[in-house]
């Protein structure tokens, strides 16, 4: 299969799909780089509550999480508590689980201590960036489907659990590296390939 082409004629990865939504965060956020440790931090979360669900059930709610969990702030989501924990499982605008909504908290403190540790979110994160030399051969949509999780989000996956933080096993640390422009995921034949591409030979590294 290869990249679907949709109404405006542009060519792209078939999961975008012709929801308005789903496709404007094909088009504009995923894949490309980011080095914003609140946004890395917000979607590391948001990978987590995806699990078992589908990503545009999480898309859709994304702005009420933004709203509970004070814009994805760390410090501010760290210094949430179990009244918290409580009042958001009567949420009905969020995933109600409170595993989940208790990890994001966890995480929190656990993502403070990286930013103390590396100097940033962005730092750490990026250490784990796939080297071009391990990236398949074959780009095309019916192999980059298959591929739910590499050495390096294995590797990540590891990290992250020995610091702490939970729902961060290796498929979604790899979906979260996918997302965040940490490899580039986006068809060969998908319009959005390219410019991802040129996005991240300009982009400098955090360290």
């Amino acid at each position: 299969m290869s990249s679907e082409s949709v109404p405006d004629g542009l060519p792209r990865c078939p999961w975008a799909g012709d929801d308005p939504l789903y496709r404007h965060y094909h088009d504009r956020e995923w894949g490309r780089p980011v080095t914003s440790d609140t946004r890395l931090f917000e979607k590391i979360c948001l990978e987590g509550f995806q699990s078992g669900l589908s990503w545009i059930t999480i898309l859709r709610k994304r702005e009420r999480f933004r709203e509970v969990f004070h814009g994805f702030d760390i410090p501010s989501v760290a210094a949430m508590t179990e009244t918290d924990i409580e009042r958001l499982l009567l949420d009905t605008g969020i995933i109600r689980h409170r595993g989940k909504i208790a990890a994001t908290i966890n995480n929190a403190k656990r993502a403070l201590e990286l930013q103390q540790e590396f100097g940033s979110l962005a730092a750490y994160f990026w250490r784990f960036e796939t080297r071009p030399e391990h990236r398949p051969d074959d780009l095309s949509w019916d192999a980059l489907r298959l591929l739910a999780q590499t050495d390096a989000s294995r590797a990540l996956s590891k990290d992250l659990r020995k610091r702490g933080f939970n729902f961060v096993g290796p498929t979604t640390c790899y979906a979260f590296m996918q997302a965040m422009g940490l490899v580039n995921d986006h068809a060969e034949t998908c319009f959005c390939r390219d410019e991802v591409e040129v996005e991240r030979n300009a982009l400098v590294r955090p360290r």
